[in-house]
């Protein structure tokens, strides 16, 4: 295990510091499909403090928590595809986008699809990984309604995209590879650690 999720809080975190050099956020920010090379640049970038430490807390725990369940590759992998899937649904509807929830929330599908009943917090009550989950979505998609500052076709983007991975992953015809999960693995790992 070489642990990738706090390697990549790392990187995130240099970029945010690099970010404090004139125009270098403006180099790498997503502003529509003229500058591909954006859809993953923009994924590093954080609009401020608050922005980046909430998605360095939720990137090195849900990080850790899918990492240790599915491998680093397959971290990469999400992280990276999310991030991409969501950066093209921001595209779609915003002037300019930046930031890692996108692919986050990617993990966070795929966990909440793979690990339903473990218990996290949110919004200060104990709950299932799926509940959670589905609350998270469910107020970015009242986000969209209500404009502000957050990307929130982006969350949700990255979340159905994680989502249809953990989905694929937990289909039988998948779980010819080692790292493939199936239900009783998931009740015991469940039963084991969140029990």
């Amino acid at each position: 295990m070489k642990y990738y999720a706090p390697a990549l809080c790392g990187v995130i975190f240099a970029v945010f510091l690099l970010q404090q050099i004139p125009g270098f956020t403006e180099a790498f920010l997503l502003s529509g499909f003229d500058r591909p090379w954006t859809l993953v640049t923009s994924v590093f970038l954080h609009g401020d403090p608050m922005h980046l430490l909430s998605n360095l807390f939720a990137l090195g725990l849900f990080g850790l928590i899918f990492e240790s369940r599915f491998g680093e590759k397959r971290l990469l992998a999400v992280f990276f595809a999310g991030g991409i899937a969501s950066s093209i649904a921001s595209a779609f509807f915003y002037d300019a986008s930046l930031g890692a929830s996108g692919a986050i929330f990617a993990v966070i599908g795929v966990v909440a699809v793979t690990m339903p009943r473990m218990i996290v917090w949110n919004l200060g009550v104990p709950m299932p990984m799926i509940v959670a989950a589905i609350v998270w979505l469910l107020l970015d998609v009242a986000g969209v309604f209500f404009p502000s500052s957050t990307a929130n076709m982006a969350h949700i983007a990255g979340m159905i995209f994680g989502a249809v991975v953990g989905l694929a992953w937990r289909k039988p015809e998948n779980r010819k590879d080692s790292r493939a999960v199936d239900e009783k693995e998931i009740d015991e790992w469940e039963e084991r650690w969140m029990e």
